[in-house]
């Protein structure tokens, strides 16, 4: 069986644009309803297995007792992305999940950044 191709976009239904403004909208909501300590052990634990310059992954910050798992999955995203935007991480691949809670979803992983390491040196 093959997919159904058309040889058109139909209007309004492929938007970068919208898919980011809606990316960063519900990013934000799900940053205002994170428990402030939450979110700092959570950017503690990042900066931490960033500076060991090895990938990583939400599952490591629990597995090694960094952070507990949030009251909701929405409550990572924005953590990584703080630390993202900071110069403290970078993305590196996505990977399976090896958190039980999501099945082996795929999800992204990360590194520390050049600056990070240095910073840990």
């Amino acid at each position: 069986m093959t997919q159904l191709q058309l040889p058109i976009v139909a209007q309004g239904t492929v938007s970068a644009a919208a898919g980011e403004a809606a990316k960063a909208d519900g990013m934000a909501r799900a940053g205002e309803h994170t428990p402030p300590d939450w979110a700092t052990a959570c950017q503690n634990g990042i900066q931490l297995l960033a500076k060991r310059g090895v990938p990583f992954q939400a599952a490591d910050l629990i597995r090694e007792g960094l952070v507990d798992e949030p009251d909701h999955p929405a409550m990572w995203g924005p953590q990584f992305g703080i630390a993202a935007r900071a110069g403290v991480i970078e993305h590196a691949g996505v990977v399976p999940s090896a958190r039980a809670t999501v099945h082996r979803s795929l999800c992204r992983q990360w590194i520390g950044t050049a600056a990070a390491r240095r910073a840990a040196a």
